[in-house]
């Protein structure tokens, strides 16, 4: 059954939350789908900054990752989309920008991580969790306190 793990930026950019919750699920070791949706601006335009920044992010160490729109994508742990409607064959998927997954069934953890800032990916999220608690399905949401550390509040 799937866990749906809310990740809500208040402190932090993207930029600097995304490596971690990548490096996480590459230790795991899990096979991750990253999509990036409409919130961030254009999508495709998102996803190429992405994938630049996820290579020099740091200076010791890269995420081996790819994009699908790329040759062998797929022989990556960490898979990059604009455009992927379900997650089979990933055990996780990452939801960026408002992105949206027409199946999630079949995965471990769906996260998504959420601009607090942005109206249109708070309502987006908010759905979403909405109906995974309908649903039944596990849930877990993550906010920043004002030190940017991660906190799990009562709900």
């Amino acid at each position: 059954m799937t866990e749906h793990w809310f990740y809500h930026l208040q402190q932090s950019s993207l930029e600097q939350v995304l490596p971690d919750i990548l490096e996480k699920t590459y230790a795991k070791p899990w096979r991750t789908l990253v999509k990036v949706g409409p919130c961030l601006g254009d999508p495709a335009e998102q996803l190429k900054r992405l994938d630049r920044f996820l290579w020099t992010y740091k200076k010791d160490g890269f995420l081996p990752h790819g994009r699908d729109d790329e040759p062998m994508a797929g022989a990556h742990p960490i898979c990059m989309t604009v455009e992927a409607e379900t997650a089979a064959g990933y055990d996780v998927a990452v939801l960026i920008g408002g992105a949206q997954l027409a199946d999630v069934a079949d995965i471990q953890r769906c996260i998504t991580i959420l601009d607090g800032g942005d109206a249109q990916d708070r309502a987006i999220a908010r759905a979403r969790w909405k109906q995974a608690r309908a649903d039944g399905l596990t849930t877990a949401y993550w906010k920043q306190d004002d030190y940017g550390k991660w906190i799990k509040p009562d709900l």
